[in-house]
């Protein structure tokens, strides 16, 4: 008899990348400031668009912007902007390479006051994961929306409560595993794979 195939998320099947990402990352606790950030960076670059194609540009956006190092990326200027413009293995859109050098900037400023970014990103949660009933996926949540007019307000853009759901649900911020999927139990206060 052949094994049980595991059964994940519905919107993980189907896809080999976006099986693997389910499987390794997606909802697996992130408490790494730099992780955190660049994660939000790319959920900003799906906004209107589906996270595969995002995925599958990962290594490329990594790429174009320095491993997503906010020191360089906040250094970016108008000429790297054309730069990257040009560059097709990424999402070229100008509004979003420019929230992205902003976002890195705020991150900075962040942490010159002080203000890690992982401890910011947690304390809307008391450092907990958030477990979700499995048999409601969401799209955002009152949670998200505090989360968002708290970026919006410290200048992030793209950061809007169905992005930033997306993004608690990627760092693992809210587990919301479907409750068929064998990752339910497993993603909560695991560890995150490093890449």
């Amino acid at each position: 008899m052949a094994p049980k195939a595991k059964r994940r998320c519905t919107w993980a099947e189907g896809d080999p990348l976006m099986g693997a990402y389910h499987d390794l990352e997606w909802g697996v606790p992130e408490r790494d400031s730099r992780a955190l950030w660049e994660t939000l960076m790319l959920e900003g670059f799906q906004a209107g668009l589906a996270w595969i194609i995002v995925l599958r540009k990962r290594e490329a956006f990594r790429e174009a912007f320095a491993g997503f190092d906010p020191e360089k990326v906040a250094r970016l200027t108008e000429r790297d902007i054309r730069r990257l413009l040009g560059n097709p293995g990424i999402i070229r859109s100008r509004a979003k390479i420019e929230a992205t050098i902003k976002g890195a900037r705020i991150y900075l400023e962040m942490a010159g006051r002080g203000e890690n970014f992982s401890a910011f990103c947690w304390s809307f949660t008391g450092g907990k994961v958030l477990v979700q009933d499995g048999g409601v996926r969401l799209t955002s949540s009152p949670l998200s929306e505090r989360i968002s007019l708290e970026l919006k307000r410290r200048g992030f853009k793209f950061v809007g409560p169905t992005i930033v759901y997306a993004w608690m649900q990627a760092v693992g911020i809210v587990s919301d595993h479907d409750a068929h999927c064998f990752r339910a139990a497993k993603a909560r206060g695991t560890r995150r794979p490093r890449a």
